[in-house]
């Protein structure tokens, strides 16, 4: 897999031990763009030894049980999606607009002790996602894309649809699946899809649920 100028093809191009940004809500997937905005002095420094090092994050979601009380706090999701800093600029006072651009998901092993302010884990990357297996036939297009329209018209929202027409299944599953307005819960349900097509028809499970109910968020912007 080219991810800007990198290229991550085995396990080894991967280092052992990456350092993790938990953010609830947040969903990060392979070949996928996430914006972030830094600010805290301990994710600060953070980026700033990614940046002099390998360029690589890893995001993952906060427990979903410590969410409602029922985890310790620091507890992490075993899953999460490493990205590489593909685009960095300074706000010129004191944060970092960032873009990760999705490599492949893993899972948490053991933290490493490195006595910094920010925690980092050793982790077992997902080999499937670099292999780039040729998945994207088993996805119903035409379903996604019917629900993904109902969606739009519920919450009055328009769609560059020249873009969504040109799009390779896996980009468009990815992609609908980190823009949509989801919980925690449905979101780490997404990241955790063994594969493309099961992605695929949990999203479209989840939106056709939101329509029935009529549970759609109003004013909700899709970039």
């Amino acid at each position: 897999m080219q991810v800007g100028n990198a290229r991550y093809l085995k396990t080894t191009d991967l280092p052992d031990v990456v350092p993790v940004f938990p953010l609830s809500g947040a969903l990060l997937l392979p070949e996928g763009q996430l914006p972030l905005n830094i600010f805290e002095p301990r994710y600060l420094a953070m980026f700033d030894a990614a940046l002099a090092g390998h360029r690589l994050i890893g995001m993952v979601q906060p427990a979903l049980t410590s969410l409602d009380g029922g985890a310790e706090a620091g507890q992490l999701s075993q899953i999460g999606c490493l990205g590489r800093i593909t685009s960095f600029s300074e706000t010129g006072d004191g944060r970092y607009m960032v873009s990760l651009s999705g490599i492949c998901r893993f899972r948490l092993l053991e933290e490493a002790t490195a006595g910094k302010p920010y925690r980092s884990f050793r982790h077992a990357p997902f080999i499937a996602d670099l292999s780039g297996e040729n998945d994207e036939d088993a996805v119903d297009r035409g379903n996604l894309l019917r629900v993904f329209r109902a969606f739009l018209d519920a919450n009055q929202l328009e769609a560059d649809w020249e873009s969504v027409e040109r799009a390779g299944n896996r980009v468009l599953v990815n992609s609908l699946s980190m823009m949509s307005p989801f919980g925690a819960a449905e979101k780490q349900a997404l990241l955790e899809a063994p594969d493309l097509k099961s992605r695929a028809d949990t999203l479209i499970a989840i939106t056709e649920i939101l329509l029935a109910q009529g549970d759609t968020p109003s004013g909700t912007t899709l970039q």
